[in-house]
């Protein structure tokens, strides 16, 4: 790395920036993961259409309440796919960054999308156990059978394709939820043919809506706090800052730390430091990028040396 001369104020100003960007906790999306999630999604993606097909004709609002959680399933693989196309593209003149974002941003839309429907879900719902709506338990049944073959065969796709990738656990994650959503479709069936008793098929259409909600609620965050920049978890700078002074004994101060994410595990960081003497600050600087690099995963870090007071 170079590191520029004095700036108009007397200070120096380094720009430390590793081969990769990407934080060693999240594993780039290789091509064989890329190809699972590909397959994984195209799966859901297509029995998603014929539930929420099938769930409209038999009249269960299980059904297709849990048809649309299926979409964020095929959203959350789908997103995983495009974000391994993206990273191909390499960094231009009007994204210095890249496109690493674009899946936050992507991923932001989408959550809201999912509250809205969620509040639809609970509205219909609510109306039909006021006045309860027929629902054909047969075809119901076999439907949400299907959809429970449909999600465990996803489920191990992703299980011996992935390699424990953010984006992948996030993908095995949403299948869960939707094998559960399955089940409850398929147990308001049953109650449904034996007892005849139709409230059943909205209340646990509520249930699936909350399983939506609660994924939701958790993409709303973690891309919120994404966007606007917020410290990533498990980095404070009180404690970096503490580790670079006990490691480098040639600092004087650490202050203005910034940390935030540019993406899920792309770490950025940019400091002010003191030296007890110019002579020492290539030395120092380049310390300082490997202590952060390897004991606290930041790769991509701006380092400003004021003057000494």
């Amino acid at each position: 790395m170079t590191q520029s001369g004095p700036t108009s104020s007397g200070h120096n100003h380094s720009h430390a920036e590793g081969k990769q960007h990407d934080h060693d906790h999240a594993p780039d999306v290789t091509d064989k993961n890329a190809r699972t999630v590909a397959w994984a999604g195209l799966l859901i993606a297509g029995f998603m259409f014929v539930e929420l097909i099938g769930g409209w004709l038999a009249g269960s609002l299980a059904l297709m309440a849990d048809a649309i959680h299926m979409v964020t399933d095929a959203a959350s693989l789908g997103l995983a796919w495009w974000a391994f196309q993206q990273s191909k593209k390499p960094a231009d003149a009007r994204l210095t960054y890249g496109r690493d974002r674009l899946p936050v941003l992507i991923a932001f839309a989408n959550a809201i999308f999912l509250l809205v429907v969620t509040i639809w879900i609970c509205v219909e719902a609510i109306g039909r156990l006021a006045e309860p709506e027929t629902v054909l338990a047969g075809p119901m049944f076999i439907i949400a059978v299907i959809g429970l073959l449909v999600n465990i065969g996803a489920f191990f796709i992703l299980q011996r394709g992935g390699d424990g990738s953010l984006n992948i656990r996030s993908a095995i994650l949403h299948v869960i939820g939707d094998l559960l959503g399955s089940v409850a479709a398929i147990a308001a069936a049953v109650v449904i043919y034996f007892t005849g008793w139709f409230p059943i098929d909205p209340i646990l259409s509520i249930f699936v809506a909350l399983l939506i909600v609660r994924s939701a609620v958790t993409i709303l965050r973690q891309s919120a706090h994404i966007l606007l920049e917020g410290a990533p978890q498990g980095i404070d700078r009180e404690a970096v800052k503490t580790d670079l002074l006990a490691e480098i004994p040639e600092l004087q101060d650490v202050f203005h730390i910034h940390l935030w994410s540019l993406a899920e595990g792309k770490v950025n960081a940019t400091m002010h430091v003191t030296v007890n003497s110019d002579d020492q600050s290539d030395s120092v600087l380049h310390r300082i990028r490997s202590r952060l690099e390897t004991e606290h995963d930041i790769k991509h870090v701006t380092i400003e040396i004021s003057p000494t007071s």
